[in-house]
C-alpha cells in the first residue's frame, strides 16, 4: 500500500498560496541586495493545536541563510507574513514551513486547565516530556540545554506549588529559547521557489534623460543654420546630472538618422534641410544600430564620454529601439525582417491616430533566428563600449519569447546588464515583460495624479506586483507632458518629483523638467517644439542662478534618497490615512546596521496633490507600521519628526495636523528621530 503517496499535494501541515511566486515558480521573483522581501503564505491545520509558520531563505549554494517566524496577517485569515533579506547577487530560493507548535499548544491547554484545577499533574508531566526532548536537541547550546533540563526536573517536583512550576515553565528565559528555536513537530515545507537577486542598479536608481545633440548646440541667426552638440559638449550634461545626484544618464538613440520621410518640427511630415529628424528613425547611409551619428562624434568620443560619466559615478543607459528608418541598411540587406504589405511596400509604424512614416517596425516571425542573432550582436557591441543599461523602446511590440531569450542570453556573459522596458500598455503585457526578464519598467505613475489614483497605484506596485515588477517613476518623457504639469505651475513639478523620488526606489526625469517646461503642442499631451524633432539647447545654469530652476529641489530629494535606506525598498510602503481629499500620506521603514548597531530608518511623506490651493488635514498614523520602540517616544507619548525638505521639526503622535501651501512647500518628507530617551 502506497501510503502516504508522494503525489499528495498537501503535507501534514498544509502550506498554500505562497508569494512572491511567479507563474508557479517558472520565473523567479526578483530582488536586489539588502532589499526586504515580503513572503506570505496560507497555512492551517485540523483541530485546535497551535500552528507555527516559518519563512526560510537559501543562498545560491542551497545553504540556509535566514529563518524568520511568520506572523498572522489578520485573525481568521490563516494568512502569514515575514520578511527575508538576501545580501548579495545570485539565484537564491525560499520556502515556507508549517509545523505543529508543541510549546504553544501545551501553554494554551495548561493555562486553561491549571486555572480551574483540572489535570494539573498531567499537564506538568507533559511539560516535563516536552522540555526533556528540547534539552536533547542537537542545535541547542549547553546553557540552553541545562535550562530545559532544569525546567523538566521542576515540572514533576511536587515540593513546588503549581504556581511555582508554572512560573518556571513560562519564564522569560524558557520563552526566549522557544521563540528563537521553537519546539516543532509534523514539519511540512512548501517547495523551494526561485529568487533572482540582481545588482543594485536593477532596482534602485535615479535616471536623468537628455539629448546629446542639444547639449552645446549652437544656432547662427545670420545664416539660420544649426551646429549640433556632440559627445564632447554633452559632458556638461553629465556634470549637471551628477550635481543633482542622479545615478544614470540615459541617452536616446545616438545612431545615424534616416532622410526618407524624415519628420520636421512638431512631428510635421515635411522636414527642412536643417531639421535633424527623430533619433528613433534609426539608420542611414552611415550605418544602423551599430553606428554613431557623425554629428555626435566617433566611437573614441563616445568612449571618452562614458569614461567621464564613470568618473562622476554615473552609469550610461542607451536606448535600444528595435526599428529602422527606410534608409537603414537592414531594409536592403534583410527585407525579411520587416512586414511587406499587399502592394509590396514595407509597413511603417502606426499607433492610431499617430503615424510614424519615418519608422519601419521589425517582424520577428520571418527570420527569428537571424534577427535575434543580429540584435544580440548590437547589444554586445555597446556593452563592449561601457554600456550596462538599456532602455528598450516599445518592447511590447515585439514577442515575449524574444525578450526572454535575449535578456537571458546577454546576462549569461554580462550578468550586470540591466534592461528597462518603455512599455505604456496593458497590464498583462507590462507584467509579462517583467517576467520575461526586464528588471524595471516605465509605469502608469505618469498619469496617476489624484489622491485616489495615487493611493490605488502605490498599493498595487508595492504590495500586489512587487515580487517581479519594478516601476520606474518617470515624471515626464519627451513624448509625455501631462495636463497636470501643463496647468499646475511650479508646485505641480514639486509634487510629482516628491512623489516619484520617495514612493519608488526608481525614478526618472527628462531634461527640461527642472526648468518647469510645460507648454504643450495644441491638442496633444506632448511638448511644443518637441526635442525629438529639433535641437533644444537650454541655459540650465542661468535658470539656477535666477532661482527659476527645480534643480536644487531635485538635488535635495536625491540626497534624501541616499541618506535614508528606507526609500531604497519598494515593498515596505504603508499608506497612512489623511482626512483631506487631495492629500496623500505614506511611510517606509527599514532596519539597517550602522557602525555595528541596528538602526531603524523611517520616512513619512505627506503630499498636497492640489497645486493650486492650500490644504489642511489630520494625518492618522498606524503606529505599528512605524516600528516605534519605547526609547523613541518623549515623556508625553509623542515622538519627534524632522522635515528633510524645510528643516523644521515637530512632535507627532497618532493624529497630526498638517497644512501644506503649494506655493511654499507642497510636501513634507519627514524622518522619525529615534532613541530620544
Amino acid at each position: 500500500m502506497d501510503f502516504p503517496s508522494e503525489e499528495l499535494v498537501y503535507g501534514r501541515i498544509p502550506v498554500t498560496d505562497v508569494s512572491p511566486v511567479v507563474e508557479g515558480g517558472r520565473f523567479p521573483a526578483t530582488a536586489i541586495p539588502g532589499e526586504d522581501i515580503r513572503v506570505r503564505a496560507t497555512a492551517f491545520r485540523e483541530g485546535h493545536d497551535s500552528l507555527g509558520v516559518t519563512a526560510v531563505l537559501y543562498d545560491p549554494r542551497g545553504r540556509e541563510a535566514q529563518r524568520r517566524t511568520m506572523a498572522l496577517v489578520e485573525t481568521g485569515t490563516d494568512r502569514y507574513e515575514a520578511w527575508l533579506r538576501p545580501e548579495y547577487e545570485g539565484r537564491w530560493c525560499f520556502a515556507v514551513e508549517g509545523w505543529s507548535d508543541l510549546y504553544d499548544t501545551w501553554y494554551h491547554a495548561a493555562q486553561i486547565k491549571l486555572g480551574v484545577g483540572q489535570d494539573v499533574e498531567l499537564m506538568f508531566q507533559e511539560a516535563r516530556l516536552l522540555f526533556d526532548a528540547a534539552s536533547k536537541e542537537a542545535d541547542r547550546g549547553a546553557t540552553e540545554a541545562r535550562a530545559f533540563e532544569g525546567a523538566a526536573e521542576a515540572m514533576t517536583n511536587t515540593d513546588l506549588s503549581p504556581e511555582q512550576r508554572w512560573e518556571i515553565a513560562t519564564s522569560p528565559e524558557i520563552r526566549g529559547y522557544v521563540a528563537e528555536r521553537p519546539l516543532r513537530d509534523l514539519l511540512s515545507s512548501s517547495e523551494r521557489y526561485p529568487l533572482e537577486v540582481e545588482r543594485e542598479a536593477a532596482g534602485r536608481g535615479a535616471w536623468y534623460e537628455f539629448f546629446p545633440r542639444s547639449e552645446g548646440a549652437v544656432h547662427d541667426p545670420a545664416s539660420g543654420t544649426w551646429t549640433s552638440g556632440n559627445f564632447r559638449t554633452a559632458t556638461a550634461a553629465l556634470d549637471r546630472a551628477a550635481r543633482m545626484g542622479f545615478d544614470v544618464a540615459y541617452l536616446p538613440p545616438i545612431h545615424p538618422i534616416g532622410r526618407n520621410h524624415r519628420k520636421g518640427p512638431n512631428n510635421t511630415l515635411t522636414a527642412g534641410e536643417q531639421d535633424p529628424g527623430s533619433p528613433w528613425a534609426i539608420g542611414g547611409p552611415e550605418g544602423g544600430h551599430d553606428a554613431i551619428h557623425p554629428d555626435l562624434g566617433t566611437f573614441e568620443d563616445f568612449d571618452a564620454f562614458v569614461a567621464h560619466a564613470h568618473e562622476l559615478g554615473l552609469e550610461v543607459a542607451l536606448d535600444l529601439a528595435l526599428q529602422a528608418s527606410p534608409d537603414h541598411p537592414w531594409v536592403q540587406e534583410h527585407p525579411q525582417w520587416f512586414t511587406t504589405r499587399a502592394d509590396g511596400s514595407i509597413a511603417y509604424a502606426e499607433n492610431p491616430p499617430k503615424k510614424y512614416q519615418d519608422i519601419y517596425p521589425l517582424n520577428f516571425d520571418n527570420d527569428p533566428q537571424g534577427l535575434a542573432a543580429e540584435v544580440l550582436r548590437v547589444v554586445e557591441l555597446w556593452i563592449s563600449h561601457g554600456v550596462d543599461i538599456f532602455r528598450v523602446d516599445n518592447p511590447h511590440t515585439k514577442p515575449l519569447w524574444f525578450w526572454e531569450w535575449l535578456i537571458a542570453r546577454v546576462r549569461e556573459d554580462h550578468p550586470d546588464t540591466v534592461f528597462l522596458a518603455e512599455a505604456f500598455t496593458r497590464p498583462a503585457m507590462m507584467q509579462g515583460l517583467a517576467k520575461a526578464g526586464f528588471q524595471q519598467s516605465y509605469s502608469y505613475f505618469t498619469w496617476r495624479n489624484t489622491k485616489e489614483e495615487i493611493e490605488e497605484y502605490l498599493e498595487e506596485v508595492s504590495h500586489e506586483t512587487s515580487g517581479f515588477y519594478r516601476p520606474n517613476f518617470f515624471v515626464n518623457t519627451p513624448d509625455i507632458l501631462t495636463e497636470y504639469l501643463q496647468f499646475g505651475g511650479p508646485a505641480a513639478f514639486k509634487v510629482r518629483a516628491a512623489l516619484a523620488a520617495t514612493a519608488s526606489p526608481l525614478w526618472g526625469v527628462y531634461a527640461g523638467f527642472e526648468l518647469f517646461e510645460h507648454v504643450a503642442r495644441p491638442g496633444a499631451e506632448e511638448y511644443i517644439d518637441n526635442e525629438k524633432f529639433q535641437l533644444r539647447p537650454r541655459d540650465f545654469a542661468a535658470a539656477v542662478e535666477s532661482g527659476d530652476s527645480l534643480a536644487p529641489y531635485i538635488t535635495r530629494l536625491n540626497r534624501i534618497r541616499r541618506d535614508h535606506p528606507a526609500l531604497g525598498d519598494l515593498q515596505n510602503l504603508t499608506l497612512q490615512n489623511v482626512t483631506d481629499g487631495a492629500m496623500v500620506a505614506y511611510s517606509k521603514t527599514k532596519t539597517v546596521e550602522r557602525d555595528g548597531v541596528q538602526v531603524k530608518d523611517t520616512v513619512i511623506v505627506v503630499v498636497n496633490t492640489d497645486p493650486h490651493a492650500t490644504r489642511e488635514a489630520t494625518v492618522w498614523l498606524d503606529l505599528d507600521s512605524l516600528d516605534l520602540r519605547d526609547e523613541d517616544f518623549n515623556e508625553d507619548g509623542s515622538f519627534w519628526v524632522d522635515d528633510l525638505i524645510s528643516g523644521a521639526s515637530w512632535k507627532w503622535g497618532t493624529h497630526n495636523y498638517v497644512r501644506l501651501d503649494p506655493y511654499v512647500e507642497p510636501a513634507h518628507v519627514l524622518s522619525i528621530r529615534r532613541s530620544v530617551k
